[in-house]
């Protein structure tokens, strides 16, 4: 049965039965008509209060299968809300590497408190992952492995094969190892099923394939996996001893998060942003860019008032102008590459646009304010101008209430028009944050000093 239909709608489905009350037909499509990984999105592509309503509506069989596909900031969010058992016994089922992952965002009790209540093989893999910083291929890699010996034939394999009812997920070869475990090579299974059953596992294994350092650093993995068209690769220790293997979809997890660290960094943002967070923590993990920026862009001003003396008595308004531009520049930046992100990943939507649009004037108007202040204490001392300080104050705010408009608006506007927003939306908007910045400054200063 196809759910890319329901999937597409489902926010205004949402929207209906939570109007309706007629939460039976949600329950039923997050459970049995959605995939786990699609429940996902849904949930990232919702805003907070619908978000926990839909969560509470997800089966507690289906919860750990749904918070593994979660990103990080809404993972977190979720399981702080969780007790210990429950999140035991919600990721009951997981791969040790999934498990590590999310304990990994856990608040330091709650991940202590897992642990201790975790039978002891399952707590031995996970704090064997943990020991490994989350950026190496010992935090990627999952221990669950099938490892056979050198000296067997393929048809003992195959007979210990069919002993088990199922096999790791993306299993495309077999790992042979020593009696101390270390790694020898790989015996992929095509191999394997077309091989003569009373061959040795030592004739026909690969020594080519070289094993993966626990420590290698993450984009290190990525950019071996590309190379060597893997699907898997063994991961070792210092000694040689095979500790787990690494699979594709671990790695194209770390591309694609490699390539949302890149795109957020440049506006001072988390890769792992929330695009329906909450607006204090909204505000209050961009305002310290924000405040970074104000250093710079006081920096300039302080440039422009070398010239102070053949300025006459526009001086503290020259002096004072890049301030509000710069800020304004900043902080439309941010939501921008906000918006433009949610947009590749899927998460923003007709449905969604209000609550995010609304969020965001509130986030701009407290920054706005806080720093607008900021920098009238600082105008009012350096010229002895209250006036000047009110000026300024004013504009900031105006400012950054019109970048948040416009880095909300303008991705939308240039996608309906067929126009790359990661392209054109940065120069619109640094255009438009410039003409309002200097045209509410000015404005503002000719009505204040006639």
């Amino acid at each position: 049965m196809s759910t890319q239909p329901e999937h597409n709608n489902t926010l205004d489905q949402l929207s209906s039965a939570l109007d309706s009350g007629e939460l039976k037909r949600m329950r039923f499509m997050l459970n049995k008509g959605l995939r786990p990984v699609e429940a996902a999105k849904l949930l990232e592509k919702t805003p907070p209060r619908e978000r926990q309503i839909l969560w509470n509506l997800v089966s507690k069989e289906n919860e750990g299968k749904v918070l593994q596909h979660l990103g990080d900031d809404v993972q977190a969010d979720i399981v702080s809300r969780m007790d210990a058992s429950e999140l035991l016994a919600a990721t009951e089922g997981l791969d040790s590497d999934d498990m590590a992952d999310m304990m990994q965002q856990m608040p330091e009790r709650l991940m202590r408190e897992v642990l201790r209540i975790m039978d002891k093989q399952n707590r031995k893999r996970v704090e064997k992952l943990l020991s490994y910083p989350e950026d190496t291929a010992g935090g990627l890699m999952n221990t669950d492995t099938v490892t056979i010996r050198p000296d067997i034939t393929v048809e003992t394999v195959l007979r210990y094969l069919r002993r088990h009812t199922d096999v790791p997920q993306d299993t495309d070869s077999l790992f042979v190892v020593s009696r101390k475990d270390s790694f020898i090579g790989v015996l992929p299974l095509t191999r394997l099923l077309t091989s003569d059953p009373q061959v040795m596992v030592r004739e026909i294994m690969r020594t080519e394939q070289a094993a993966i350092p626990a420590t290698l650093p993450d984009q290190e993995v990525a950019r071996l996996f590309e190379d060597e068209d893997l699907v898997s690769a063994p991961v070792v220790d210092e000694s040689g001893k095979l500790l787990g293997r690494i699979t594709i979809d671990d790695v194209v997890d770390v591309i694609r998060e490699d390539a949302d660290h890149s795109l957020m960094s440049m506006a001072g943002l988390d890769e792992d942003e929330d695009t329906f967070a909450p607006v204090l923590r909204t505000t209050r993990r961009r305002a310290v860019w924000l405040g970074i920026n104000l250093i710079t862009a006081f920096i300039a001003s302080a440039v422009i008032g070398l010239f102070e003396g053949t300025l006459e008595q526009v001086v503290a308004l020259a002096v004072l102008m890049p301030i509000v531009a710069s800020m304004g520049g900043i902080a439309g930046s941010q939501t921008l590459t906000l918006v433009i992100r949610g947009q590749a990943l899927g998460h923003i939507e007709r449905g969604n646009i209000g609550w995010l649009f609304n969020r965001e004037l509130i986030a701009g108007a407290l920054n706005g304010t806080l720093w607008a202040l900021v920098v009238a204490a600082v105008a009012v001392v350096w010229f002895g101008d209250t006036t000047v300080g009110i000026v300024i104050a004013l504009a900031i705010v105006i400012n950054l209430l019109a970048g948040a408009m416009a880095g909300t608006l303008l991705p939308m506007a240039l996608k309906s028009a067929g126009i790359d927003p990661a392209l054109a939306g940065s120069v619109l908007l640094t255009t438009i944050t410039d003409v309002v910045g200097f045209f509410a400054f000015l404005g503002l200063a000719t009505l204040f000093f006639g």
